[in-house]
């Protein structure tokens, strides 16, 4: 898949972010950012990241970041460029979860702000940071086939991690469906301006790890069941690990990062094992 480049990916020291940093090592890349709140576990997935890395000269690099701090942010990217040359991967997987289920006039005001200042503010200010950076550098073209030229693949991919809640909504959790929704907007119109600096943009669904396969929505009453469930009852593989899709996104993730996938900006990817094909009864 040609992903041969360096990657950054905030929120890797755990959940869906550690895995898709991993799978840059796993499918290639020559070095990879684990940049994350939490240093201990950014260091630990790096490190594991290193026994499973297939490019002979991949290097990974533990990075502590804020993503809510516009300088902690910047610090980071600098942080990466000055040890990689250049961003060609991104991922914004960093951010928080529901603690506080509650129908919307019961909804808690604070948790709503903190949504907003992690998912909302930190997925922006990685995008504007890291967008940033990759208008400044070269172009990579690739042959995607032999009887075939050269393609302009672009300066740079950022893929920023949504939800099925980012088209569709789940009762109790506005502070998370309207964050998502936030993440979204960011995708799309970062997609439709920087097309022009060969800069390209997707999004991914975060479901919950512990997301349990249900034909039927219920109130909420377990705080960690935050996603929609699956369509159907039963528990075969179509999200990995019954009813698990992190290795999908995992892997759809490091293919929406290749020059296969450079035509493709301002997107939503839904990698969710068909939980929104279908209307919850």
């Amino acid at each position: 898949m040609n992903i041969d480049g360096f990657a950054l990916v905030t929120g890797a020291g755990s959940g869906i972010g550690r895995d898709c940093a991993i799978a840059y090592a796993i499918e290639g890349a020559a070095g990879v950012a684990f940049a994350d709140l939490d240093p201990v576990a950014a260091t630990a997935a790096a490190e594991e990241s290193k026994l499973l890395a297939t490019n002979p000269n991949y290097r990974a690099l533990t990075i502590e970041v804020n993503v809510r701090d516009p300088d902690s942010v910047q610090e980071m990217v600098d942080t990466v460029v000055m040890a990689f040359g250049r961003i060609d991967y991104s991922v914004n997987s960093a951010g928080v979860g529901v603690e506080q289920p509650a129908e919307i006039s019961k909804a808690s005001v604070r948790e709503f702000e903190r949504f907003m200042d992690v998912n909302v503010k930190g997925t922006l200010l990685c995008v504007r940071a890291v967008s940033a950076q990759m208008k400044q550098q070269e172009a990579r073209h690739f042959s995607l086939r032999k009887s075939t030229p050269a393609r302009n693949c672009g300066r740079g991919v950022i893929i920023n991690l949504g939800s099925s809640n980012s088209y569709v909504a789940t009762p109790n959790i506005v502070q998370y469906t309207a964050s998502k929704h936030a993440v979204m907007g960011i995708t799309r119109n970062a997609g439709v301006f920087y097309t022009q600096f060969f800069v390209f943009f997707s999004s991914f669904p975060k479901l919950n790890e512990k997301i349990k396969i249900s034909p039927r929505f219920g109130p909420i009453r377990d705080p960690s069941q935050f996603d929609l469930p699956l369509v159907g009852g039963n528990s075969d593989d179509r999200a990995s690990g019954g009813g698990r899709s992190e290795f999908g996104i995992r892997d759809e993730s490091s293919g929406a990062d290749g020059p296969r996938a450079s035509f493709v900006t301002g997107a939503g990817w839904m990698v969710d094992g068909g939980a929104t094909l279908q209307l919850q009864t």
